[in-house]
């Protein structure tokens, strides 16, 4: 696992970081090739989230998301969003690419991963395909997330 992974899950929700580590790990003992798992994303501020909402509203660039601060579930540590580096280097969102060459796509190995743990894969999602984007089961309720109490580190309690 990379450094860049490793910080991100450190900073997830703490009921759900041993397990993403987990998911990783066997995400990369699977890809045999030249891909390794990279989380791009995972916690993520309300001020993060609102400055992704306003691309493509007020400020330049394309809509990348539909939810606002409060409404992502990246806002409660709930969720990743991954891409595959190739040879150590080459970020990669490619879902069909084999780079192992075991007739399965190593992105869909992925997501049998993700699935296998009670995560849900936003490439599932009917209106918006979130390819990168997981999100575990059970918390994926931002309406009931916003209106818990937080602990003093700023996390939601469960």
């Amino acid at each position: 696992m990379d450094k860049h992974t490793q910080k991100r899950i450190e900073k997830l929700h703490p009921f759900v970081r041993d397990e993403v580590e987990k998911i990783i790990n066997e995400c990369n003992e699977v890809l045999t090739g030249n891909a390794k798992v990279r989380i791009t994303q995972g916690l993520r501020t309300f001020e993060e989230q609102n400055a992704l909402y306003n691309k493509g509203r007020t400020t330049s660039g394309k809509k990348v998301t539909n939810a606002k601060a409060g409404q992502s579930i990246h806002n409660y540590g709930f969720a990743v969003d991954i891409c595959l580096i190739i040879n150590n280097k080459i970020a990669s969102w490619n879902t069909v690419k084999d780079w192992d060459n075991d007739t399965v796509a190593d992105w869909y190995e992925c997501v049998k991963i993700f699935s296998k743990y009670d995560w849900e894969w936003g490439g599932n999602w009917k209106s918006f395909k979130d390819l990168p984007h997981f999100e575990k089961n059970g918390f994926n309720n931002w309406r009931k997330l916003i209106k818990l109490d937080k602990d003093q580190n700023g996390y939601v309690v469960i």
